[in-house]
């Protein structure tokens, strides 16, 4: 196996592992329960999914890591955009468990600390929102370039991230704006181009590896 489809390999099972926190969707659905601070129910889902969570993390860190000795030879100051925008999305993914985990802690309180655990809550999905929203169409705007002008990949993969983007941050904005729930399905349509694009790309990574220069 050559140091390239090594390479290629790599990033593209860590793309994939990224996707390792969909199930959160549902092992948060109690703790953004108004009365969660009060009932009976089980802290462990919060527990998996903040652990799935940190996977994710540093798997977003380990793509730009491999992806950066392949990109600086395009344009080096992208490629170390990327490495930075990983890095932010993963810090603030971490800051975002962080305050779930502390929403369990709070529970020994009892009802005094119900406001503040809500609080916490509400922190999580602003972090969320701009960690596992906005930068990601941030990093498909600076990768999806750098692999449409290397053309290591198919463009239509690219372009798919690009215009993922936009319709993500349309998403977003709406969601600011209260114009729609950020658990809404409108919110969820908007993400589809970027999930897409995300997973096409680890798909054909891994199976594919870089194209060869034409």
């Amino acid at each position: 196996m050559t140091a390239s489809r090594k390479t290629s390999l790599t990033a593209g099972i860590l793309y994939l592992l990224t996707f390792i926190s969909i199930p959160t969707l549902s092992l948060y659905h109690e703790i953004h329960q108004p009365n969660f601070i009060l009932s009976a129910a089980p802290t462990s889902d919060v527990v998996l999914g903040g652990i799935l969570e940190l996977v994710m993390a540093l798997a977003c860190i380990g793509t730009a890591l491999v992806f950066y000795p392949v990109l600086k030879k395009q344009n080096e100051t992208l490629a170390l955009g990327f490495v930075a925008a990983r890095i932010l999305e993963a810090t603030l993914i971490f800051a975002g468990v962080s305050s779930l985990l502390t929403v369990l802690n709070l529970r020994s309180l009892g009802a005094d600390v119900q406001v503040l655990s809500r609080g916490f809550v509400m922190l999580y999905d602003r972090l969320f929102l701009i960690s596992q929203s906005f930068i990601p169409a941030v990093n498909a705007l600076l990768l999806g370039t750098l692999l449409y002008q290397t053309r290591l990949v198919p463009r239509i993969l690219p372009i798919i991230g690009i215009v993922g983007a936009f319709t993500l941050v349309a998403g977003d904005v709406a969601v600011l704006y209260g114009l729609f729930d950020q658990r809404a399905p409108l919110a969820g349509l908007s993400a589809v181009p970027i999930a897409l694009w995300e997973f096409s790309l680890g798909i054909y990574l891994t199976v594919k590896g870089f194209k060869l220069a034409d």
